[in-house]
């Protein structure tokens, strides 16, 4: 009697095994049967899970695809910044500079001394100081000129090369500025006969663009009084711009000369280059 199973009550054997669970929609059964090997037992569906040279390749393009999709958004994110972040940065700055200068020009501040209505005396500010406004008409361009051409001076503004002259005096009123394109990005875009505006306390400086040269970083007569001539003597009223060249590298530096053309005192407004 204890081999016959027991019946319950529906009539069903009281110990039949469980229904295995049915696949879901969309998986594949594999049923696995042992295979009796040299080696052993093992499953003769084993090869479907070893790797095999088509899986490594697969797999290797799915990670190179994976980190080409990251470096291409670092490298969007990275122009986004240069072209809209550092902008922005520089703009916040060049207002902070033109308030610092507005004081210096007013009544309270640390003016620089009229000694004409076209003429006009610059104080020698520290270093990284704003010194005067600069006005590129063609590019829609303006910035503060600080004193000093250190990476710290000239981060955020172009900047006077402390030994050269001042706006409006005789000799070369010379600047640099980055060239990024917050700053001197534009600047082979001149042409001779563009303007070039300077603004001081009680005079704008309007130069007139005569020459454009391309040269060696170590050529640093550029910027002397008479520009490639060190040892000459100056009788011109001359602005320098340089900046690096080409675009996205700095083995050469792109040189703007531009000359003193007229003068405007500030009481009678705008100088028509400027506009309205």
């Amino acid at each position: 009697m204890g081999a016959v199973p027991q019946v319950s009550s529906s009539g069903e054997p009281a110990d039949k095994p469980a229904e295995p669970p049915q696949p879901r929609r969309g998986e594949r059964v594999v049923q696995l049967r042992p295979h009796q090997t040299g080696e052993g037992y093992r499953s003769v569906y084993s090869e479907l899970t070893r790797p095999s040279l088509a899986s490594r390749l697969r797999t290797g393009v799915r990670i190179t695809g994976e980190v080409l999709i990251t470096f291409g958004l670092v490298v969007l994110l990275f122009a986004g910044y240069e072209v809209w972040g550092k902008t922005a940065i520089v703009d916040a700055h060049r207002d902070d500079l033109s308030s610092q200068l507005a004081q210096q020009w007013g009544p309270n501040g640390d003016p620089t001394v009229g000694a004409g209505p076209t003429t006009e005396k610059f104080k020698t500010p520290a270093e990284g100081q704003p010194l005067a406004g600069l006005y590129i008409p063609k590019l829609d361009k303006h910035w503060v000129v600080v004193q000093g051409v250190t990476q710290a001076d000239i981060r955020y503004a172009p900047g006077h090369y402390p030994e050269s002259a001042m706006p409006g005096e005789v000799g070369n009123f010379a600047v640099a500025g980055h060239r990024n394109r917050a700053t001197f990005w534009r600047l082979d875009e001149l042409n001779n006969g563009d303007a070039i505006v300077v603004e001081g306390r009680d005079v704008w400086f309007v130069y007139k663009v005569n020459k454009t040269r391309i040269v060696k970083p170590y050529q640093v007569e550029v910027v002397a009084p008479v520009p490639m001539q060190p040892a000459a003597k100056p009788t011109q009223k001359l602005l320098t711009l340089t900046t690096c060249n080409p675009k996205f590298d700095n083995y050469q530096r792109l040189i703007i000369h531009a000359e003193l053309d007229h003068t405007q005192p500030k009481s009678a407004g705008r100088p028509a280059e400027l506009g309205a």
